[in-house]
């Protein structure tokens, strides 16, 4: 492997990309909020990588590497960060050893998505539209469902009779049943329904070996997609072998455990950060500051591909709706899926907004419960509306202000979708604005400065890269067993580093949370009716 040939200004940029996505991920939360970073560091890792083949794809890059952060924002960690605060060493032990496996997940997947358009060649790319499109469709007509017959309400969601460990066991079989429909109307499996069946049915597998049959439960009663996210990682290794996508499997192992140091890395300092007595936001600096090394994790392994993946076509013929559909989902409905979490807070938070305005709610999220369409949707509808007709234009003749080369259009995809995402960070933080925000909303915008000045310039900076025949077998195995080595090495040291810094004692910033022993309180059972969440 060598490391010499990886341009420093994509791993830079990657690097801060994801800490600006990390850290605005952790004012929204869960998947659509995982979204946003696996999107804007999949794109600077294609613009600044050299790969003129890479340009032409990089919406595809940014909404499969969407797709693939987005997994690991269903599983629950913050009770994992408690245990490495803990005065109970065995608890510790268990912490830091949950966190790598968390960060080796999210990762995992992200770097699954991620490198996929990287490996396949435009008909198979064209495959996976229509099921992608179908589960979409699915999952926001469960959605609708849901909250029309069952109502269900998010801190007494354990009362759902849908509720099965706090997992999103639903979503994963509305998937199953969406790309066998897809199936059906085109006659048989192809490589776009077996990507979702291979996910969606190891997820499954994942879930009920390792929750209901051998009864590991990581934080209970908190979620436990985490085990359907271990399927998830077996469902596209087995893909990947099935297919002979070896690089895709590579850069899933070797993202996971570079993600499995970055989450277990970042709680760390975040505890030495603790012990030196400063005050300010240092769950934010952590968040941070796991989104900049996970960011290296992925940009290195991209290195590592550079020269060894398979050239793409220059000019695919790709269908229309495929480039608009995919520009829309990374610039209209992901970033609606957050921003509509702002306007709730505005709500909230400022006493001169109603809940609605001339007889309509300031924001409905297309929900029964909330009124169905809002203000918000309604210029929601105008920007998606509008986005549509100027690319479809844009495809009879060309627009001005688009430019014209496939590395502009990647410029201005980058620069458009983070300061979109930004603002609306910014939006949602300033109605309840006080001092520590700095750290989270003046560091970002900081960040994104620097990913402005280095998207502009770094393509010229970054010598031209082409693509090669490379069979990645042997270095998956060697990622693999050194990644045992490092998850082992890691865990021991870093447990050992936490308790030479705080003995046996509590560490502060988190709740006192004891996992095992006669002290234990874990909760054994879900939350009673009538109760709230934890």
């Amino acid at each position: 492997m060598d490391m010499a040939v990886i341009p420093w200004e994509m791993v830079l940029l990657c690097a801060l990309s994801l800490c600006v996505g990390w850290g605005i991920r952790g004012n929204f939360g869960h998947e659509y909020g995982a979204a946003l970073p696996g999107a804007l560091a999949a794109i600077a890792i294609v613009l600044l990588s050299g790969r003129e083949d890479w340009w032409r794809h990089v919406h595809y890059f940014a909404l499969f590497g969407a797709i693939g952060w987005s997994f690991g924002g269903s599983m629950s960690y913050m009770m994992v960060v408690g245990y490495s605060h803990s005065s109970h060493s065995l608890t510790v032990l268990y912490g830091f050893a949950n966190l790598f496996a968390i960060g080796f997940l999210w990762a995992a997947l992200g770097g699954a998505g991620t490198a996929l358009p990287a490996f396949l060649t435009h008909t198979q790319l064209s495959l996976f539209f229509v099921p992608i499109a179908a589960v979409f469709i699915a999952w926001s007509l469960q959605a609708v469902i849901i909250d029309y017959v069952l109502a269900p309400r998010r801190m007494q969601r354990h009362e759902s009779p849908l509720y099965w460990y706090d997992t999103d066991w639903v979503s994963a079989l509305v998937a199953i049943v969406a790309a066998l429909i897809v199936a059906l109307f085109r006659g048989g499996l192809d490589m776009g329904t077996n990507l979702v069946l291979y996910l969606s049915i190891c997820w499954f597998g994942g879930f009920l070996l390792l929750v209901n049959v051998c009864r590991l439960r990581m934080t209970p009663p908190r979620g436990d997609n985490w085990a359907g996210c271990v399927g998830m990682v077996i469902g596209i290794l087995g893909y990947c072998s099935r297919y002979d996508l070896s690089g895709v499997a590579f850069a899933t192992v070797m993202t996971g455990f570079a993600g499995g140091v970055a989450f277990s890395f970042g709680q760390l300092l975040k505890l030495i950060y603790i012990r030196t007595g400063l005050q300010t936001n240092w769950h934010s600096v952590m968040e941070q500051t796991q989104g900049f090394l996970f960011g290296l994790g992925i940009a290195v392994t991209f290195g590592l591909l550079l020269n060894r993946a398979p050239t793409l076509e220059v000019d695919p013929n790709f269908p229309q709706w495929m480039e608009i559909f995919t520009v829309f989902c990374v610039l209209v409905a992901l970033t609606y899926l957050n921003y509509r979490k702002a306007a709730g807070t505005w709500v909230d938070l400022v006493e001169e907004l109603p809940e609605r305005l001339f007889g309509l709610p300031v924001v409905g999220w297309f929900r029964h419960s909330r009124r169905w369409i809002g203000w918000f949707e309604l210029f929601y509808i105008g920007i998606g509306i509008a986005c549509v007709w100027l690319l479809s234009v844009h495809f009879r003749e060309p627009l001005a202000f688009i430019p014209t080369s496939w590395l502009g259009k990647g410029q201005l995809l980058y620069l458009v979708f983070l300061w979109w995402i930004i603002i609306f960070n910014f939006e949602r933080a300033l109605v309840g604005f006080s001092p520590h925000r700095l750290v989270t909303e003046g560091v970002i915008i900081l960040n994104g400065i620097i990913c402005t000045v280095l998207i502009a310039l770094g393509p010229q900076m970054v010598p031209k890269q082409t693509g090669g025949v490379f069979s990645f077998s042997g270095w998956t195995l060697k990622a693999l067993i050194w990644g045992i080595v490092v998850l082992v090495g890691t865990t021991a040291l870093f447990w050992v580093i936490k308790h030479a810094l705080y003995g046996q004692s509590h560490a502060p910033g988190a709740s006192l949370h004891i996992r095992f022993g006669a002290d234990s309180n874990a909760p054994k059972e879900k939350p009673k009716a009538g109760e709230l969440h934890p």
